[in-house]
């Protein structure tokens, strides 16, 4: 195994720590909402409902941005020693939207009975699912064992990879370098296989229609370089819409190149994207498998497919300049 110093296998192996200490602390949840006594309830609210969510961001000056996605609003009334309740939380999962929207509101349709398990101590804390998904651990121990392949067998293929390499350069010291650069542009090109993949499929998605909510230019700082100066102000098209698929009601902000791109000129904005006027009837290629997810223009991601592709070819360019230097 390469000699690498500790803490780049524990920057490599962080997320998968994370998501382990997250599956554990949910699962000690479910041993105390196991004894959560239970009580009958009635469903009275049951709609999709749009929200704000903080999303985690390190390239802007706050370090988050607002979305807005899709939540199943699901609102049950119960009662507990004679006091009339109210909670909308289905599971003991955290809830980030776009995810199973359709389904969760066609289970729990209004006027249906349900069991609601609530916190004795604190009667106002209450959920009507309260088991992890079967199978969590299994997939958990599968997705551990390929991520610890992943990593330590890229980085001993990588070290063997290099030595290969020394072994066919005219300068022997460069394989890292040629490596590196060839490395890069493989994900590159990897990358815009599965954008234009995307897209491929998402062309064929069904169209319904839409109302455009609001089409702008947004503001907003890059975060501060590591000498502590303040980010550039970067400027951004947003188009957000709203759509019913299957008789349920989404709203969506346009994640294609045409209104996605940021630049540090509003102008360039304004000018060289596209802008849609606020009410204006549209034609939206909703994904059948997450409804949550929908697009006005399956085609705008070509152009950024493209750069990637002649990004690819740049660091194929350097790795075999590298390699062919005396």
């Amino acid at each position: 195994m390469p000699d690498l110093p500790w803490y780049v296998y524990a920057m490599l192996l962080a997320p998968l720590a994370l998501v382990l200490f997250a599956a554990a602390y949910k699962t000690l949840q479910v041993r105390a909402i196991r004894e959560w006594p239970s009580t009958p309830g009635k469903v009275f609210i049951s709609n999709s409902e749009v929200r704000d969510v903080r999303v985690l961001d390190d390239s802007r000056e706050d370090n988050y941005r607002i979305e807005r996605r899709n939540f199943a609003n699901i609102v049950y009334q119960y009662s507990v020693a004679g006091k009339q309740l109210r909670n909308n939380r289905v599971g003991i999962g955290e809830d980030r939207g776009n995810f199973e929207v359709a389904e969760t509101i066609a289970k729990y349709p209004v006027g249906t009975d349900v069991t609601v398990f609530y916190n004795p101590l604190h009667p106002n804390e209450a959920v009507l699912e309260r088991d992890l998904p079967k199978g969590l651990w299994g997939c958990l121990g599968i997705g551990t064992a390929v991520v610890l392949g992943i990593v330590f067998g890229g980085v001993f293929g990588l070290n063997r990879l290099t030595a290969f390499v020394s072994t066919r350069l005219v300068n022997p010291k460069f394989s890292p370098m040629v490596v590196v650069f060839g490395a890069f542009g493989l994900v590159i090109a990897l990358f815009a296989l599965a954008m234009r993949r995307q897209s491929q499929l998402a062309k064929h998605w069904p169209v319904v229609p839409g109302t455009i909510k609001m089409s702008d230019v947004q503001q907003y700082r890059n975060a501060p370089t590591r000498n502590g100066v303040r980010g550039e102000v970067m400027y951004q098209r947003q188009a957000s819409f709203a759509y019913s698929y299957n008789n349920v009601a989404y709203t969506c902000i346009e994640g294609s190149l045409a209104t996605g791109a940021n630049s540090t000129s509003g102008w360039l904005m304004r000018k060289f994207t596209t802008a849609y006027q606020d009410g204006a009837g549209v034609n939206v290629y909703v994904n059948p498998a997450n409804p949550s997810e929908a697009t006005l223009n399956p085609r705008g991601g070509a152009f950024i497919i493209w750069i990637l592709g002649l990004l690819a070819l740049a660091f194929w360019g350097l790795a075999y300049f590298v390699a062919t230097r005396g």
